[in-house]
C-alpha cells in the first residue's frame, strides 16, 4: 500500500490528523506559550473583573470588561493555532537530483587511474522579472531554493521567505504562515494593555472607596498589581517583536512575490495538501 505524503516525510516535522495539522518537532513549547496567555487572563476574571462588574450603574457594563478579556484572549489564542498548525511555505523536496544539472567529470590519480565523478554546481543563475538572481543548490533537498528561500536546520526543510524558527510556536515561520505571526504577535499586545489598564482602573477604585493611599489599595488587591507588572514584562516582549516587524514589512525586506519566472517551481503556486 502507498504511503501517503505525511507517512513517508523525512523532515522533522510532527504530524496530527491525517496529515492536515503540521507542526515543527518542538510543538512540546506550545503548551507553555499557552499557559503564558491563559493563567493571566484567568488572574484577571478572577481577582480583577469579577469585583469591577458592580462598579457601574449598568450591571451590563460591568459583565462587558469579563467578556472583552475573554474574546480577546480567543481571538489571540486562534491567530497561535493558524501559525504553528499551518504549512509554513515548506518547497517539496526531490527524490533525486536535478539530472539537466549533472555534472560529469572524470579525475586522474597518482597511479594513472581515472575515475568518473558526478557532480552539482553549488549556485546557478536565473532570471527573475528580467533580473539575473543567483541561487543556491541545497543538499537536502536536493533543488535550486527560489529567492528568499532557507534550508531551516531544526525542521529540516527548505521553506519560501524562511524568517525565523519560533520556539514559542513551536513553528518556523515563513511564507504561508507570516501573515498570522504577525497578527498574533500584534494582537497579543491588546490583552496585555487592557490587562494592565483594568487592573490599574481597579487600584484607583480601592484608593476612592477606602480613601487611603496608593500603597494601602496595591496591599488590598496583590493580584492587580503582579499583572500590571507581567503585562508590562508581556509588552515590552511582543510590543518589540510588533514593531521590528512592521519594519521589515515598511521597507519590503518580507513580502510575498509570485514566481512566474519560475516553471520549475509551480509546486509552490499549487495547492499542496499533505493529507
Amino acid at each position: 500500500m502507498t504511503k501517503r505524503v505525511f507517512e513517508a516525510w523525512k523532515g522533522s516535522n510532527k504530524f496530527i490528523l491525517g496529515g492536515r495539522l503540521i507542526f515543527g518537532p518542538d510543538a512540546r513549547s506550545l503548551p507553555a506559550t499557552l499557559l503564558l496567555i491563559i493563567v493571566p487572563v484567568a488572574l484577571f476574571c478572577v481577582f480583577v473583573a469579577r469585583h469591577l462588574r458592580h462598579e457601574f450603574s449598568s450591571y451590563n457594563a460591568g459583565y462587558a470588561i469579563l467578556v472583552v478579556a475573554i474574546l480577546f484572549t480567543i481571538y489571540v489564542l486562534i491567530l497561535l493555532s493558524f501559525t504553528s498548525a499551518r504549512d509554513p511555505g515548506i518547497v517539496p523536496r526531490n527524490l533525486h537530483p536535478p539530472e539537466e544539472e549533472l555534472r560529469y567529470e572524470t579525475t586522474i590519480s597518482a597511479d594513472g587511474r581515472q575515475t568518473p565523478s558526478v557532480q552539482i554546481p553549488r549556485t546557478k543563475e536565473v532570471m527573475v522579472n528580467g533580473v539575473s538572481v543567483r541561487v543556491k543548490y541545497c543538499d537536502t533537498c536536493m533543488l535550486y531554493r527560489p529567492p528568499r528561500c532557507s534550508h531551516c536546520s531544526i525542521c529540516n526543510n527548505c521553506v519560501e521567505h524562511f524568517d525565523h524558527h519560533c520556539p514559542w510556536v513551536g513553528q518556523y515561520i515563513g511564507q504561508r504562515n507570516y501573515r498570522y505571526y504577525f497578527m498574533f504577535v500584534s494582537s497579543s499586545t491588546l490583552p496585555c494593555i487592557y490587562v494592565s489598564s483594568m487592573s490599574a482602573f481597579y487600584i484607583k477604585i480601592l484608593m476612592d472607596n477606602q480613601h487611603g493611599t496608593v500603597w494601602r489599595a496595591m496591599k488590598a488587591s496583590p493580584w492587580s498589581v503582579a499583572l500590571m507588572i507581567y503585562c508590562f514584562i508581556a509588552l515590552c516582549f511582543v510590543g518589540g517583536l510588533t514593531a521590528f516587524h512592521l519594519y521589515l514589512i515598511s521597507t519590503n525586506m518580507f513580502c510575498r512575490q509570485p514566481y512566474e519566472s519560475f516553471k520549475a517551481w509551480k509546486l509552490g503556486k499549487k495547492k499542496w495538501e499533505l493529507s
